[in-house]
């Protein structure tokens, strides 16, 4: 589990630093207008919300990276062991009707 949150969570950080990086090369915050007024005042402020923003978007990509990653068998498994399956379950022990 552990391991699984590391590879969401460090690439994510990483590309949300080079996104926030170019992001604020390329625009400056305070010029950003929302109705004729300023959206955010301060730069600093601009720059830890769009990195939070960022990281969240890449967390987003590295989790449905890791969802599709998993095959048919761990995504099909029963998570009840075959003893405890209700009645009329194919992959119930001693069930005469499994393929």
């Amino acid at each position: 589990m552990m391991q699984r949150l590391i590879h969401i969570l460090w690439p994510s950080f990483l590309v949300a630093g080079v996104a926030d990086i170019v992001f604020t090369s390329l625009f400056d915050p305070l010029e950003i207008m929302y109705r004729g007024e300023p959206l955010i005042e301060q730069r600093i402020a601009a720059y830890t919300l769009g990195f939070f923003i960022f990281w969240l978007l890449g967390i987003a990509s590295s989790m449905l990276t890791c969802y599709f990653q998993r095959g048919a068998n761990e995504i099909n498994r029963c998570p009840l062991p075959a003893t405890r399956r209700p009645e009329g379950c194919p992959k119930r022990e001693g069930g005469g009707d499994c393929c």
